[in-house]
């Protein structure tokens, strides 16, 4: 066996390494998961093997799941199956891992998973046919079933062993959010059965072997009841249909993996569990031929991790000491995560107050997240050591890196530039974090304007993944090198666009807000618009989130764009219905408690009561089959636009950028993914019966 490798020792205890070759994690390959069932026989066979102990031979971890690679090739083929004995082919080959894990689950010996590392997906499904599990005492330690949140689903016996090793609720978050548990949380759940210090690991699996009960697979024994109860019980039928309910609201439909999850659950844990994996194996098959499954693979699996990769270097950029101008929220996110990534860092603002304010702030960040167990007391407090409050630009002298984070002004960001050039050390790179302003203008206040690049983080910092990297026309190679290594060093991910009106994200972002308007002013009701936003898997109506973004600065941005472009501005329904409620009604979103919503304290929000005579609209407009589809192409095609205009040169960034940047719907992989996914003649072909209705906006221009 190439993955896998066998030492008896002299008590009988079997020590089995597994170690990919050539990889630096473990990975399920279709070679390691032939030869687990190869380990089965062996150990079965050899009188001499008492018990085994599982292991990995890697420092990275225990098993980070599946090979995706081979699973996507895999995949490729299933789909085409049409007749009953393709199906049964591609089923019997899709089985496979399920098949060889209750062989090594049966094979007569006591077998133990020591776990001193990452254990998921097919991983943590090898963990579970072991008859014990014991883990190293470190927070960093994570186990659970992430295959739902890239469109997959647990198919080597999650969906079984999981409800039945620790009871139906408990499972339901692991398996339908993706829920990860550290070692403490996995023994709180009985996922695992001890938790050691890591130098004893092996000794405390080498005990359990040696003292196993004869009695090993507690599900292959009569009388066996789920956890907590079954599906049929009174807390079950409860617990099912709220866990239905509650899927169906937050999914609307578009995430088949996730309702396979669960129906393979509730049907599965119902007959035994040979039956219970015949029945997993169907759904999964069922799950993987979709092509929601395609897509989100493609871009939450493999485009997160090569758009998020910085090219290796000889010496990557490492800057020891950052500067941050402006501590308000946006600032103070910037700072936490310099800090955490061990930069010292100067978060400089006008006055003392503001700036000891923005540091607490980011204090406050890094206490809630050792409260939530995310971080160790010792790392929180050396990053809080690490932020230092200053309203004197001298404190951030021979700053390697400043980010500039204040008010979207120019006047502002040059003055600003200007004090903190003359402080940075030389060939520092200074970065502006701005979502509208063209960066090459904004290059005009720093001495080095090759040494100046945009950097568009997302609010709050601390949550959001995703950083714009913007590339000014000046901007030397070396500096956008340098700014993807800062990036990856915060442990954000990068998408790298051009120095364009709105660049990328907020261009396209910027579109769902306004087909939002469109339709109010064509007489739709704004909870409808609102709705058909949810179903079609955006986190938040077009509606709502201009009531969030504030309706004054979408008021404010609309007349700089109609300043700037002059005679090429094009109108829309923005430009006739936020004036109105701005400048004549006082209404500016959220933040005063009256937009397109009221927002009455202590109780839900509701539609503001003369919205529709302010936007001009009669109303009346029922049809909201069509609405969630012009939300979705009105994003694609823009999204298109930006790939034909080189504004993104990568579609892979433009779906990782839409995805995280504002929640772009996961289930298609992104706009371009969501073309792809139609067929680009077909997506054409649709798009142009809607620029027919509703007007050139949705002319599939750069769709070939």
């Amino acid at each position: 066996m190439r993955n896998f490798t066998i030492e008896t020792g002299a008590d009988g205890v079997a020590l089995v390494r597994f170690d990919s070759p050539g990889q630096s994690m473990n990975t399920l390959t279709r070679d390691a998961i032939a030869e687990i069932g190869d380990l089965a026989d062996c150990l079965a066979a050899d009188p001499a093997i008492r018990g085994a102990i599982i292991l990995s031979g890697k420092q990275s971890g225990f098993c980070a799941g599946g090979d995706l690679t081979e699973l996507e090739q895999d995949i490729a083929r299933w789909r085409q199956a049409s007749t009953q004995d393709e199906l049964a082919v591609a089923a019997a080959v899709a089985g496979c891992l399920s098949r060889n894990l209750r062989r090594l689950e049966r094979c007569g010996k006591p077998l133990v998973a020591a776990i001193a590392g990452l254990a998921l997906g097919g991983g943590l499904e090898l963990a579970m046919a072991c008859h014990w599990r014991v883990v190293a005492d470190d927070p960093r330690i994570r186990l659970g079933l992430p295959e739902a949140g890239i469109g997959l689903l647990a198919g080597g016996g999650g969906t079984q062993r999981l409800p039945r090793l620790i009871g139906l609720q408990a499972a339901l978050p692991i398996l339908l959010d993706g829920q990860t548990l550290d070692p403490a949380k996995a023994l709180a759940a009985g996922l695992v059965d001890r938790v050691v210090p890591v130098d004893t690991l092996l000794a405390a699996a080498r005990e359990w072997v040696l003292s196993a009960p004869e009695r090993l697979v507690r599900w292959d024994e009569k009388g066996f009841t789920l956890p907590g109860g079954g599906p049929w019980t009174q807390a079950g039928l409860q617990l099912m249909a709220a866990a239905n309910a509650t899927l169906r609201a937050r999914t609307a439909g578009n995430e088949p993996a996730k309702e396979n999850a669960l129906r393979a659950m509730f049907e599965g844990v119902q007959v035994p569990i040979d039956a219970g994996l015949r029945i997993e194996n169907r759904f999964f098959l069922n799950t993987v031929r979709t092509p929601q499954a395609t897509a989100m693979v493609r871009t939450l699996f493999h485009a997160m991790r090569q758009v998020g990769r910085p090219a290796r270097r000889d010496r990557p950029f490492r800057p020891r000491l950052a500067a941050v101008l402006g501590a308000g929220m946006m600032g103070a996110g910037i700072a936490h995560a310099l800090a955490l990534a061990g930069i010292d860092t100067i978060l400089i603002d006008q006055d003392a107050q503001t700036a000891a304010r923005g540091r607490d702030k980011a204090v406050a960040l890094l206490d809630a997240a050792v409260k939530a167990g995310r971080l160790p007391a010792e790392m929180a407090a050396q990053a809080a050591a690490r932020i230092r409050p200053a309203t004197n630009y001298a404190d951030m002298d021979g700053a390697e890196l400043v980010i500039e984070a204040v008010f979207e002004d120019r006047a502002v960001k040059a003055a600003v530039t200007r004090a903190a050039a003359e402080r940075m050390a030389p060939g520092g790179l200074f970065a502006s974090n701005t979502s509208t302003l063209p960066i090459d203008g904004l290059a005009d206040a720093f001495p080095h304007p090759d040494r100046f690049i945009g950097l568009h983080f997302f609010s709050p910092v601390d949550r959001m993944k995703l950083v714009e990297v913007i590339v000014g026309p000046r901007t030397a190679p070396d500096t956008l090198a340098d700014s993807l290594d800062v990036v990856a060093a915060i442990g954000k991910t990068p998408i790298t666009v051009k120095d364009r009106r709105g660049f990328y994200t907020s261009r396209v972002f910027a579109t769902y807000l306004a087909e939002g308007f469109e339709m109010l002013a064509e007489g739709y009701a704004p909870t409808l618009i609102d709705n058909a936003g949810r179903l079609a898997g955006m986190p938040r109506g077009p509606l709502e989130l201009a009531d969030d973004v504030g309706l004054d600065l979408l008021l404010r941005i609309r007349r700089q764009n109609a300043a700037d472009l002059g005679a090429a501005y094009l109108p829309d329904a923005q430009d006739t219905i936020v004036p109105v409620l701005v400048e004549t009604h006082g209404r500016l979103g959220r933040k005063n408690a009256a937009g397109l919503y009221d927002y009455p304290a202590g109780s839900r929000k509701r539609v503001w009561s003369g919205l529709m005579a302010a936007a001009g609209a009669a109303g009346g407009a029922t049809d909201a089959a069509p609405l969630t589809e012009r939300l979705l192409y009105r994003q694609a095609v823009e999204a298109a636009r930006c790939l034909a205009e080189g504004v993104i040169t990568d579609p892979r960034h433009g779906d990782v950028g839409a995805v995280l940047g504002w929640g772009f719907p996961g289930w298609t992989g992104g706009p371009l993914s969501f073309i792809d996914g139609i067929g680009h003649d077909r997506f054409a072909a649709r798009a142009a019966e809607l620029a027919a209705r509703h007007g050139p906006r949705f002319v599939p221009s750069g769709i070939a």
